[in-house]
């Protein structure tokens, strides 16, 4: 399998608007632009909604027959390591190897010493094209890199070598897996550096993982459902020093010519999509976009904007998961940044009407009711929907009309057109 150019990922966790998401995709196509869906979902989603791998391979199966959709997609595992792979193997063909829970855990000391022996040769000032400062590279530098990332890479492959085992890797000429790989390791607290991203490469090429997509640890902080918080010039520096990492690195260490950069947390970081563009534009670059909450969030917009009935679970939704804050943001403490001071009461809320619950929600940062503190709990707050069961389903199914418009303008609108369709 080989992932096309550009490739979005559309997380659901209710596995209900896969027709709405793929709407988005088709418009996109309408307009003479390609892209793969790519249909993702984590072990802790399932876990918490009820739902198994299973189900989301069948939402993807009944949009696309719904919509006789005759392009490319894929079912994406999404973080998985070796303690959940299994559950995911034979209903998945997009794997998302998470291994940040690696870095900084060394390897053993043969291993860093052969690794530094093997790219000893790059010791000095390296010139790339794209960025414009030389790399400079000295032993102790592969070493401390070795040891910080090496072990990563090192479980990477041993994951990876795990799912080749049963779905298969190719042909010896084409070298290519009977899936998607991409190595995460953006969970971690420091970006990495662009001499970093080189030898990580380069260790993915030398441990034999054919890898089609990377996802880094990009500077500033990329929390659930909101703008993206940092310096904009310094991330779009970032990110074009790490496009010509991958360009020279394809190269360099034979790994997939379309390889490219993965952008987790992706949804929402309007403020970065123009520089995003830019340098998709310049490089004539691929990249996959992954996202997941936006859409359970445009649910719960289009819920409130069907009053009385959905308005009423979604205040109540709200009203929970302000009760049960600590439980829902504890998992997620690394990526949402609540001021619990401007969150309304559940009685402030329990007096809107659909259109102000809606603004408030909607991620307008033009509407001086959006509220950024309460999007961010109401999309780590989904277990709360997920224990309504089918009264929440129910109500989903009722209101198919407008949700599925929401969800599908939120996508097309505000994501594919600003990362894909609108470079300066």
């Amino acid at each position: 399998m080989t992932l096309e150019k550009y490739s979005f990922g559309i997380g659901d966790r209710f596995c209900h608007q896969g027709k709405a998401q793929l709407t988005a995709i088709m418009k996109a196509k309408e307009q003479g632009l390609s892209i793969t869906p790519v249909w993702n979902k984590s072990h802790r989603e399932h876990t918490i909604i009820g739902t198994k791998p299973d189900d989301t391979r069948q939402e993807a199966l009944d949009a696309v027959k719904a919509l006789q959709w005759d392009g490319p997609y894929y079912i994406d595992a999404d973080h998985i390591g070796m303690g959940n792979i299994d559950q995911f193997i034979d209903s998945s063909d997009f794997f998302t190897l998470d291994v940040a829970d690696f870095i900084t855990q060394p390897a053993d000391k043969a291993d860093i010493d052969a690794f530094v022996k093997k790219y000893s040769t790059y010791i000095g000032s390296l010139t790339i094209d794209g960025i414009e400062h030389t790399l400079d590279i000295t032993e102790e530098t592969i070493r401390a890199i070795a040891g910080k990332f090496l072990l990563a890479v090192k479980q990477a492959g041993k994951i990876y070598r795990h799912i080749a085992e049963t779905k298969g890797t190719g042909s010896p000429q084409d070298g290519q897996a009977h899936f998607i790989t991409e190595v995460s390791m953006d969970e971690t607290d420091q970006s990495q550096t662009p001499i970093e991203m080189l030898f990580i490469l380069a260790a993915i090429a030398n441990e034999g993982i054919p890898a089609q997509t990377i996802a880094p640890k990009f500077t500033g902080r990329f929390n659930k459902g909101v703008d993206y918080v940092g310096d904009v010039n310094t991330f779009a520096k970032e990110f074009q020093e790490d496009l010509a990492i991958v360009a020279f690195a394809v190269e360099e260490f034979g790994l997939p010519e379309n390889l490219k950069l993965s952008i987790h947390s992706g949804s929402d970081k309007f403020s970065i999509y123009p520089p995003i563009a830019t340098a998709l534009k310049k490089f004539d670059a691929g990249l996959h976009v992954k996202t997941a909450g936006t859409t359970w969030l445009e649910e719960l917009i289009g819920l409130a904007m069907a009053a009385p009935d959905g308005l009423s679970i979604a205040k109540e939704v709200y009203a929970k998961a302000l009760d049960r804050f600590g439980e829902l943001c504890g998992p997620y403490a690394t990526v949402i940044d609540i001021d619990t001071a401007e969150l309304p009461t559940a009685d402030q809320v329990e007096t809107w009407d659909g259109q102000s619950f809606a603004s408030a929600l909607r991620h307008d940062q033009s509407c001086q009711q959006y509220n950024p503190n309460l999007r961010q709990l109401l999309h780590v707050g989904y277990k709360i929907a997920a224990e309504m069961g089918t009264r929440f389903s129910d109500a989903l199914d009722r209101h198919e009309d407008i949700i599925a418009q929401n969800v599908a303008e939120n996508i097309y609108q505000r994501h594919i057109k600003p990362v894909f369709m609108e470079a300066p």
